[in-house]
């Protein structure tokens, strides 16, 4: 009999990740609602930075992002030593796996959580978790309740993607004081610059203050730079010590770099994103809830549409969407198959995803 090379426990179980769709029914112009990212694209001055970093392509890039990091540590005031940087957040959510559980280990997070968790678990074939949440929203009780003496790391979105929902600073330092001290509680703050409520934090104080606690942010979102992969941790430095052990030497390229500090540094730029969203979001979520949608409340730059059971079902509304070019994220992945992601796009964009929507309903 010949033997075939065998991978390691949990990777057989992972369902590959599934991005946003691309492609719609006929021939035309695609709107793209799917994968959250910003309707504005990048900062002009991102965007200058991008050119001119064309220039060095041929060099090695800095592997410690040292200037990145001054600036990123200048705009959130932040000490450098103890944030590193990442190709995207999801490359940081492996690597603090990789480096803080193995086989057999529990990873929680809650129910409709990232699919980044789950699936960077069963890469180092840790077992996935998942905590019950409450009206699709976090529920710090069912995270506790669900604690055994195999937990190591807890990973909580907040905002959650794709639910929207989200834990208050109070909530999240009650509940980092009633989890056991030496397992890591990491907060994925991804579309925290989005967020306009008081009484939200990003987690940056919990992980100034606490030697187990991680912050994540990304340049995906507000900052436009997706395609570019760039993201960064903010952690106690024995934390951040680790991760630069476990992570490649040249993990993030010279062009991120350089348009990651352009971007972040347009701060006229980002407000112009924020106040884009707060205001369409309101519109387009009112809009869709005059149709009778349930409309969940989101603090990010989507919204989570439920539609009922029948002929105006969730699929059937996105096969509408979609023959009319328009791309929304199914939610079935995420055990909600009643639901459409819809990220908030162009005004434009927006007025003729309620005007599809209002004519599936009615008709």
């Amino acid at each position: 009999m010949t033997q075939e090379p065998e991978p390691r426990p949990g990777i057989m179980q992972i369902t590959p990740y599934k991005q946003g769709g691309w492609k719609a029914g006929k021939k035309q112009k695609i709107i793209k609602l799917s994968s959250n990212e910003t309707p504005l694209g990048p900062s002009p001055k991102a965007v200058a930075a991008y050119i001119k970093a064309t220039k060095i392509l041929n060099l090695y890039n800095d592997g410690s992002s040292a200037d990145l990091r001054a600036v990123i540590a200048k705009v959130h005031g932040l000490d450098a030593e103890k944030i590193v940087c990442g190709a995207g957040s999801d490359e940081l959510i492996a690597l603090i796996i990789q480096a803080y559980a193995g086989v057999g280990d529990e990873i929680l997070y809650s129910e409709h959580g990232f699919l980044m968790y789950p699936i960077s678990a069963l890469k180092v074939g840790a077992v996935p978790v998942k905590a019950k949440e409450k009206n699709l929203r976090t529920d710090p009780e069912a995270i506790l309740e669900s604690i055994t003496a195999k937990t190591k790391i807890i990973f909580i979105a907040n905002p959650n993607n794709p639910t929207g929902s989200y834990l208050t600073a109070s909530e999240m330092l009650d509940l980092r004081k009633k989890i056991p001290p030496h397992i890591l509680l990491v907060i994925d703050s991804a579309y925290a610059e989005y967020v306009t409520e008081k009484d939200y934090s990003d987690g940056s104080e919990l992980a100034k203050k606490t030697k187990n606690t991680i912050m994540l942010h990304t340049f995906s979102k507000i900052y436009g730079l997706a395609g570019l992969r760039l993201g960064w941790s903010y952690s106690a430095l024995k934390i951040a010590d680790v991760l630069n052990r476990v992570r490649g030497p040249f993990n993030v390229s010279a062009p991120a770099q350089l348009v990651g500090i352009a971007a972040i540094s347009d701060k006229k730029f980002t407000a112009k994103a924020v106040a884009h969203n707060k205001k369409w979001l309101t519109w387009l979520k009112g809009k869709l809830e005059s149709l009778g949608l349930k409309v969940y409340p989101s603090a990010a730059n989507f919204i989570l549409v439920e539609f009922p059971i029948g002929k105006k079902s969730a699929a059937a509304a996105d096969e509408i969407l979609k023959q009319n070019g328009i791309i929304v994220r199914r939610m079935e992945a995420y055990s909600l198959p009643k639901c459409l992601r819809i990220t908030i796009g162009r005004p434009e964009e927006n007025q003729l995803v309620f005007a599809i929507l209002a004519k599936f309903m009615q008709s």
